[in-house]
């Protein structure tokens, strides 16, 4: 990449304080998402006292900081001054892709602009295009982008675990911040507003906060791992993997929507006492523990019928148990929902292997686009 050096580094500066937005949580009680409320920033430091660069430490955090960092925006929504409306609006992260900025669809909510402000401190008013409540994306429309933002790239590779990782963005509104870890975990489940889970998520130590939302993970590469999602405290933080990002938010461009396909079923982890029940030869795959009526996957799999008791416990028995669609094996539920999500669209026919009674056998079902669904 290598960007020619700036030998400035300001802080941007909030125009006015307000009041913080609600955080997207994380789990079932813990967490919070990362878009940080709108606050009053300090003065930046604009070099060290002798004059010395700050860049020039060296080291590879620092060039894929020098490298990336103007195309990293602090995202502005822009609120009520009325201190008895619910829409106090905040801020957040976001970086360029092909001539658009990419966010987090809470970071954006329901807002139609947002001011956008860059590295060098120019402003930008960005019009959001479109946006995907599913996979928590959003895409932002700049009719001039400033000349320092040459816009960054979504990874073709896959994730390693061990692999070290950064993140850039505006933690507690402190703009133009680096953070370094590893990628932790990946094919993690996120919750999101719709009740379907985001799937392929990224695990990482980085230290994620409130106002990270939207940036950046890169690798060392200076390449985008994946869009900050949210931090769960305990050195845990997570990002929306690009290999979705990537499928995602070229449809959020073009059309301002995405078609996510659906299967139909709800399914449950298969372990000993399932297998045992259901005369499994190994603990594998998941079960199916329910069929959506008049889903694709309805008169196609086989939900549980009923339950015994192993060491006391109830068990479910009598559902398919899915082991694979296509060539790729179906271990668990965050496997399948991955392979759903980023190899699979609406309108294709999926070949599935299950277990019904014992014995294995295809099934063919056609996917369709998930249905709307009632946001909280």
């Amino acid at each position: 990449m290598g960007r020619q050096r700036q030998h400035t580094l300001s802080r941007r500066r909030l125009l006015r304080a307000g009041t913080g937005i609600a955080f997207a949580g994380i789990g079932a009680s813990a967490g919070v998402g990362t878009g940080g409320a709108r606050g009053i920033q300090d003065g930046g430091n604009e070099g060290t006292e002798n004059g010395d660069d700050p860049f020039d430490a060296g080291g590879p955090y620092a060039d894929v900081y020098d490298d990336i960092i103007d195309d990293v925006v602090l995202v502005t929504v822009v609120g009520s001054d009325d201190p008895f409306d619910d829409d106090p609006g905040g801020i957040g992260s976001g970086f360029v892709v092909d001539d658009h900025v990419v966010t987090n669809a809470h970071v954006v909510r329901e807002a139609s602009t947002v001011e956008l402000q860059f590295r060098d401190e120019q402003w930008r008013e960005g019009e959001v295009v479109g946006t995907d409540s599913h996979s928590d994306l959003a895409a932002i429309a700049v009719d001039d982008l400033p000349d320092i933002a040459d816009g960054l790239s979504f990874t073709a590779d896959d994730p390693v675990i061990g692999q070290e990782a950064l993140v850039l963005g505006n933690p507690l509104g402190l703009d133009a911040s680096l953070s370094q870890g590893i990628v932790s975990g990946i094919d993690r489940q996120l919750p999101s507003p719709t009740g379907f889970a985001i799937p392929a998520a990224i695990q990482t130590d980085a230290p994620v906060n409130p106002g990270n939302s939207g940036g950046p993970l890169v690798s060392l590469d200076g390449e985008v791992l994946g869009v900050v999602f949210a931090g769960a405290g305990q050195t845990i933080g997570f990002a929306i993997s690009a290999q979705l990002a990537d499928r995602v938010i070229p449809a959020l461009i073009e059309d301002g929507e995405y078609e996510h396909p659906y299967m139909g079923i709800g399914v449950s982890a298969v372990g000993p006492q399932v297998a045992e029940a259901n005369d499994l030869e190994e603990a594998r795959g998941v079960l199916v523990s329910e069929v959506v009526p008049d889903s694709p996957a309805d008169g196609v799999l086989e939900p549980i019928d009923g339950e015994t008791l192993i060491d006391g416990a109830p068990v479910p028995i009598g559902g398919d148990v899915i082991v694979s669609i296509g060539d790729e094996d179906i271990p668990n539920e965050a496997r399948l929902t991955s392979v759903l999500a980023l190899e699979t669209s609406p309108g294709e026919t999926v070949e599935l292997e299950v277990i019904r009674e014992g014995e294995p056998q295809q099934e063919e079902v056609t996917l369709e686009e998930r249905p709307d669904v009632d946001l909280p």
